[in-house]
């Protein structure tokens, strides 16, 4: 049959439903360039098919020869998995001492805050032991020792002459500073351990807090008022009693109770200070 005659035939139609020859042409190529990807995307899906055929072949007789060597593959993919996850765990880890290392090098930092704030203070505190006292760290706090025997008489709470000639110079040294004016004291009051005999203290105990008692008042009476005070903040400052149970050495002779006879000033951390300040000596 001649092709052409269903061609004529289709365009007469097409006249007769009022498209014009030049429309009806536009729609066979249309037409013809479909067919033609059409076409062509058959024949990329083969070719694909084909391709994937040949890969499965290929994985087939592959597998088969890494068993007939006496490997399992179903071993090798477990060990894969386990190699991926170690990866993963070793990424962990790795993150982990990334945020430690982050976490030391601030508390470095804080560190070295704290221990030039130390030394500042402790350099401060030096001038005390220009006068004969004794600047040291005791249970993790800085503290000021006052020999007992400087300050009282035997079973006494009222203290001497050349005690508040020690406390009026302690005192106008944290007055006059900047720093140590702002800190916290506890003023901390310890005996030896041999027993009192009645009295009106009854016993180490309240001794230990009425002697702490007495250098707190005088402390924070005003300077040049009744009593020439040491004039500090009685806000700043409180007083402890601890009787005979912090001894500074064994209480074996006279010497080394008389040092554990004593009133301390306790130079209280912040919070940021709630460390082993031994470390930084």
């Amino acid at each position: 049959m001649n092709r052409a005659l269903p061609i004529t035939l289709v365009l007469l139609l097409a006249a007769g439903c009022g498209h014009s020859e030049k429309e009806w042409q536009a729609q066979l190529s249309k037409y013809a360039r479909l067919n033609q990807d059409c076409a062509k995307t058959k024949s990329e899906l083969e070719s694909t098919r084909q391709s994937l055929d040949s890969m499965r072949l290929k994985v087939q007789e592959l597998e088969g020869q890494l068993q007939h060597m006496g490997i399992n593959m179903n071993s090798v993919n477990a060990q894969l998995q386990q190699v991926g996850t170690e990866k993963d765990r070793l990424t962990a880890n790795i993150d982990q001492l990334k945020r430690a290392l982050d976490e030391y090098k601030q508390r470095a930092e804080q560190l070295e805050r704290i221990k030039k704030r130390f030394e500042m203070l402790r350099e401060k505190l030096n001038k005390l032991t220009q006068i004969g006292l004794k600047v040291e760290v005791r249970n993790n706090r800085m503290v000021i020792r006052l020999p007992g025997d400087v300050l009282y008489a035997s079973g006494s709470d009222k203290l001497k002459v050349e005690g508040i000639t020690v406390l009026r110079q302690v005192a106008e040294i944290i007055r006059t500073d900047s720093q140590l004016s702002k800190r916290y004291f506890q003023i901390a009051g310890h005996t030896d351990n041999k027993p009192l005999q009645g009295g009106t203290f009854r016993d180490n105990w309240g001794l230990s807090v009425m002697r702490a008692r007495g250098v707190l008042v005088w402390m924070v009476a005003p300077v040049g008022g009744e009593g020439d005070g040491g004039g500090l903040d009685p806000k700043r400052l409180h007083a402890a009693g601890y009787g005979d149970i912090d001894p500074v050495l064994p209480n074996v002779d006279d010497a080394q109770r008389a040092s554990n006879r004593r009133v301390e000033l306790v130079l209280l951390p912040d919070v940021e200070e709630m460390l082993d300040l031994r470390q930084l000596l």
